[in-house]
């Protein structure tokens, strides 16, 4: 799962990274407004951690301004401003959920979970052949079992079975997985790709990942 954090604090932004990170969650950073805007007009999340007092752009801004563009991710306002009419203000600018500073980080990843949760609750299984991918469990399964993938190999399986026959190129996984400022190696997806095989192998699933040298990959169906 990938979430935004625009949060101009830097410390407060490196811990809560940290912790996602340590959760299983792909995180872009960004400490102004106008980022926000940038990274959320040109990419794809789950949810979004966005902070109030921001330089360039404050959080109702950005906000307002996404839902104006027809952005329904779900949205986490933090902010050190505690009174009812800035929690009012805040949703009604199409916040999901508001969080005053300071929090406990195990509130946040609660916060984050019941946030997020609607959109796994709309379809709570997709399916490719015999192949079964679980968002909740973080899981897939097939005729000889269910295995739990990690974050990064479950965010590039989801990709894939979303995908159907559209190619993925390396750079969109590095972009969506790993996040803009990775400075993680492109072989990197390679690694992954193979790790997935084998897994879809060892569950005796019925697809594959199919590489198209110079193109990308994609899900397809085994020939047996």
């Amino acid at each position: 799962m990938k979430l935004l954090l625009a949060e101009d604090e830097r410390e407060l932004s490196g811990a809560v990274v940290r912790v996602l990170k340590h959760n299983n969650y792909t995180v872009d950073a960004v400490y102004d407004g106008a980022e926000a805007l940038e990274y959320l007009t040109y990419g794809e999340y789950d949810g979004v951690i966005l902070d109030i007092m921001m330089p360039k752009a404050d959080g109702l801004t950005v906000l307002r301004t996404i839902r104006a563009q027809g952005n329904n991710v779900p949205v986490i306002l933090l902010t050190a401003k505690s009174e009812v009419d800035d929690r009012v203000e805040g949703l009604d600018a199409g916040a999901d959920d508001y969080l005053s500073k300071p929090f406990a980080m195990k509130e946040l990843l609660a916060r984050i979970r019941a946030m997020t949760r609607r959109k796994n609750d709309v379809i709570s299984t997709y399916t490719v052949g015999n192949l079964t991918l679980n968002p909740k469990q973080f899981t897939i399964s097939a005729d000889k079992g269910e295995i739990r993938l990690s974050g990064k190999e479950f965010q590039m399986m989801e990709m894939l079975v979303k995908n159907g026959n559209v190619l993925i190129s390396t750079e969109k996984f590095m972009e969506s997985v790993w996040g803009y400022d990775s400075e993680a190696e492109i072989n990197g997806v390679w690694v992954y790709i193979s790790s997935l095989r084998k897994k879809l192998q060892s569950i005796g699933a019925n697809v594959n990942i199919k590489a198209v040298r110079g193109l990308g990959y994609r899900l397809e169906k085994s020939d047996d």
